[in-house]
């Protein structure tokens, strides 16, 4: 089993816009299997490729007893009302902040076969599908926070052990 140790804030990796999948080769293969090891553990909904080191468009989730994962994922859909909704980060170990949420979300990619597909959900699944998708994007969920909520995060940051 490979669980790959995450990237925390500060990494460049984590800022950086992903790149899109061209050819599904071993790498590729392997790097799906590292997601979905690293994802499988307690507490953990999502894990996006650049939270692991590496800068292509993918992430594994983990939601309600589902484990899977999707390549070149495009968040194509979001509906109903934003919610402030509390989220953590693997990224941002010990940081709980709430940020503004559709509760149904969808995002369009492929497997590893290169078939199409649909990921959709609500609630934690549409949080885990947008969060995912924004780590893809280069995108914490600080960077969503209004100025207020970020300064404070930002200081639990400065603050914490592992910064």
């Amino acid at each position: 089993m490979t669980v790959r140790a995450i990237r925390l804030f500060g990494d460049p990796v984590l800022k950086s816009r992903a790149s899109e999948i061209v050819d599904i080769d071993e790498g590729v293969h392997a790097l799906v299997r590292d997601l979905v090891e690293t994802v499988e553990l307690p507490g953990r909904a999502g894990v996006a490729a650049p939270q692991i080191g590496v800068g292509l468009r993918a992430f594994s989730y983990n939601v309600d007893g589902e484990i899977g994962y999707i390549l070149n994922p495009v968040l194509v859909e979001v509906s109903g009302e934003p919610e402030l909704t509390g989220e953590g980060c693997l990224s941002v170990p010990g940081l709980w902040h709430d940020v503004m949420r559709y509760p149904h979300a969808k995002v369009a990619g492929i497997d590893l076969d290169g078939n199409e597909f649909v990921l959709e959900g609500d609630g934690l699944m549409a949080q885990a599908l947008q969060h995912e998708t924004d780590h893809l994007d280069g995108m914490l969920y600080l960077d969503r926070l209004d100025k207020e909520r970020r300064r404070v995060a930002l200081r639990e940051v400065r603050e914490s052990d592992w910064f």
